[in-house]
């Protein structure tokens, strides 16, 4: 068995508020890089972090991480709606190992996955089903969140499952990394949208159009400096790339989630996506980072990032 990670940063903003030509440039070859290292690779199963943004886990039931051995994607911010090939048999060994190991995993057989796990299939491999695909929620947006600890500790036991499929075996991290768009929050918010929070309700297609037009319109205040988000932290951003590049993910454990949305916003905490896959990839020796691109881009309202790494 040989393995392999991807970082990738995603938005859905990315084709409705883009940067400059010269800076989508850059991004383009980023991910291009990416795609040939997979095409090099060549893996015959993707494990996929991914996080949610209130589309398919709510309040009334809100795990820190689930494993899909089935799921579904809503297809919001103009990305496909559709079932991903989802290896039912391996989610169910890797599910079973991961348990085995003494981490607490939830199991959904029929999991909602939005942008944040669309996007990147659909960027890197051209669609949402073509590869065989485990997906695992990591949740990055619903407080509580728990200790960084255990996200580590899930991406180590996914690693060491793996590792007894015999397979070609694809890490992907997707989300991230500082960003403090405009996410509902369950405290203080209005009772209508409290209940959309908890209960799930899906949106109508008017709704889900304003919402996303919310989006938009954020990403322009935030180019025009008339937003009150958490600005881009490239210093922090580049720190976590730095101890995932040295493979020094115990560094990891010392992170509150308190620090985490004082420095990159709230939803840097789509970073756990990250510290999973490369934890799942150090669980089978050491690798090396090989590729790494980063670049602040307000008009996606993120501290964007792309990675490849191998086993050495």
């Amino acid at each position: 068995m040989t393995a392999a990670a991807v970082g990738l940063s995603h938005s859905p903003l990315i084709g409705k508020n883009d940067p400059e030509p010269d800076v989508l440039a850059r991004v383009d070859q980023a991910v291009e890089t990416a795609r040939e290292f997979i095409r090099d690779f060549d893996p015959e199963l993707v494990v996929l972090y991914a996080p949610d943004h209130y589309n398919g886990f709510f309040y009334k039931e809100m795990p820190p991480f689930c494993l899909a051995t089935e799921a579904h994607a809503v297809g919001d911010f103009g990305t496909t709606a559709g079932q991903l090939s989802v290896d039912s048999g391996a989610a169910t060994l890797l599910a079973r190992g991961v348990l085995d190991r003494g981490v607490d995993l939830t199991i959904s057989s029929r999991m909602l996955v939005d942008h944040g796990f669309a996007q990147p299939l659909e960027v890197l491999f051209g669609g949402i089903d073509r590869v065989p695909v485990v997906p695992v929620f990591v949740n990055g947006v619903a407080t509580p969140l728990g200790p960084v600890s255990r996200i580590r500790a899930l991406g180590t036991a996914v690693g060491q499952a793996v590792g007894e499929l015999g397979r070609r075996v694809l890490y992907l991290a997707s989300g991230g990394l500082s960003h403090d768009p405009p996410v509902p929050v369950l405290q203080g918010a209005p009772p209508r949208v409290a209940e959309a929070l908890i209960e799930g309700h899906p949106p109508t297609p008017e709704q889900r159009a304003r919402g996303e037009a919310r989006v938009v319109q954020a990403g322009r205040d935030y180019v025009a400096g008339s937003s009150t988000m958490v600005p881009i932290n490239p210093s922090w951003d580049n720190s976590l790339l730095d101890l995932l590049a040295k493979g020094e993910l115990a560094q990891f454990d010392s992170w509150t989630a308190e620090d985490m949305t004082r420095e990159g916003g709230g939803s840097a905490h789509e970073v756990r996506t990250w510290i999973a896959a490369y934890a799942s990839l150090a669980a089978g020796g050491g690798y090396e980072m090989n590729y790494r691109y980063y670049e602040a881009i307000p008009a996606w309202i993120a501290g964007f990032s792309v990675t490849t790494a191998r086993r050495r």
